[in-house]
């Protein structure tokens, strides 16, 4: 990978509008783009997330009529449903300490300093008011992570928002956990029949959006 390539492939992927539902991400390729899930950044690094990943086309029949009949609900490889939590806990925090220690290799008490910071600030501070916003900011960082990621891949996507989230919470079996639906993804392989797919990209110039001081 080098320069050239990664500019390549982000003016190669856009928002894929009609998928070729008869092809299937290759199943290795997959496990790595959970991975890239998996791994991607968030605030402390508290992960307040899950991630349902939908490959059962009658559950995604259920949920089209509730994304505004969009036909990437049901024709792409996988649908991906980024979960945000809808509190942060003390339990949140005490589960990522201790499996910081673990991972790192460090007494649990070396990461009381840290655990107080996020403590003032998630759960006794002002942002505990602004939680499930915070959430569904992470959730787009591991979003964007993917959009990028499958482009190196060469596997198509399509973010959606044009869903209703209360209706794929009731349909997922979401409404009495800790977790509420925020943003969908479908992935797959752009169809030869999709009037988008060569288009040129619609970007303001790099004078206009970025600044240098």
């Amino acid at each position: 990978m080098d320069d050239a390539n990664l500019i390549e492939a982000l003016n190669w992927r856009y928002a894929v509008k009609v998928f070729a539902a008869d092809r299937t991400i290759p199943a290795e390729t997959w496990a790595a783009l959970e991975e890239v899930l998996r791994l991607s950044p968030s605030s402390y690094g508290l992960q307040p997330w899950k991630f349902l990943v939908i490959t059962d086309h009658a559950l995604r029949a259920e949920l089209r009529p509730f994304s505004w009949n969009q036909s990437q609900i049901t024709d792409c490889s996988h649908l991906v449903v980024f979960l945000r939590q809808r509190t942060v806990s003390e339990q949140d925090l005490q589960r990522l300490l201790a499996h910081t220690a673990k991972v790192r290799e460090v007494p649990t008490e070396s990461l009381t300093g840290y655990g107080e910071l996020m403590r003032n600030d998630l759960v006794a501070g002002p942002r505990s008011q602004l939680i499930s916003s915070w959430s569904a900011n992470q959730a787009y960082l591991a979003l964007g992570n993917l959009l990028t990621s499958a482009a190196l891949l060469k596997v198509d996507t399509c973010p959606i928002e044009g869903f209703s989230p209360q209706d794929y919470d009731r349909i997922l079996g979401l409404e009495n956990t800790p977790y509420q639906s925020t943003v969908v993804c479908a992935c797959g392989y752009r169809s030869t029949n999709d009037r988008y797919a060569d288009l040129a990209k619609v970007r303001y110039p790099a004078v206009e959006v970025i600044e240098h001081r």
